[in-house]
């Protein structure tokens, strides 16, 4: 099976191209502003132009409101939602595009039993760091705790993910896919392209193992 790939963060056209130079399957666009990874609507028209077909461009929400959603979408053509807050299950899909539902696993949180509280999310990414906080803090988790665990739909691996960490990490649990910002970074929102080629090489190393 094929690992998926989607780099977050983006805050440039240039590291956009970048990742779908390697190989990335999709880029992350941040849109709380409380995130040093930030950019608003005119920027992420700008780094979704730089985007060749295929792939997709997925926007990043913690707890906004309707309107700042909808302001967004009007103006930047995203192939996807990904939710970080405490949405409601009911609201996330009613934007007219598939929804990520990002899934904070610190303090023990059980993620079937979250997961099936968004019955139409598209997939769901499980993360290390505490629920309802946005990510890329670079804290890795124990893979060894999600080995066998089985979601309603595909789910992605993120947290603390680098080059040098990412082939233990999809040996250990076989995410359908892996989502990481910070561990490609030469600094918070700048993606080094050196660091974005070892790890989509390590992620083709170890997607040929058996």
């Amino acid at each position: 099976m094929r690992t998926r790939v989607k780099i977050c963060g983006i805050t440039r056209p240039e590291d956009a191209e970048t990742a779908a130079r390697c190989g990335a399957d999709a880029i992350g666009l941040v849109f709380h502003p409380r995130s040093p990874r930030y950019v608003d609507a005119a920027r992420a028209r700008e780094i979704v132009a730089a985007l060749p077909p295929f792939v997709a461009a997925v926007g990043l929400f913690l707890d906004a409101r309707r309107e700042t959603i909808e302001a967004v979408l009007a103006e930047v053509p995203l192939t996807l939602l990904q939710f970080h807050g405490d949405e409601c299950p009911a609201d996330c899909g009613t934007f007219g595009l598939p929804y990520i539902k990002a899934v904070g696993l610190a303090g023990g949180t059980d993620a079937a039993a979250y997961a099936a509280a968004y019955p139409d999310a598209a997939a769901f990414l499980l993360d290390s760091h505490a629920p309802g906080a946005a990510g890329g803090t670079g804290r890795t988790m124990d893979w060894s705790t999600l080995r066998g665990l089985v979601l309603p739909r595909p789910w992605l691996l993120a947290g603390g993910l680098n080059p040098d960490n990412v082939a233990e990490a999809i040996a250990t649990v076989r995410p359908w896919g892996i989502d990481l910002s910070s561990g490609v970074e030469s600094a918070p929102g700048i993606k080094d392209a050196a660091l974005i080629e070892r790890l989509m090489n390590e992620v083709r190393r170890v997607d040929c193992q058996p």
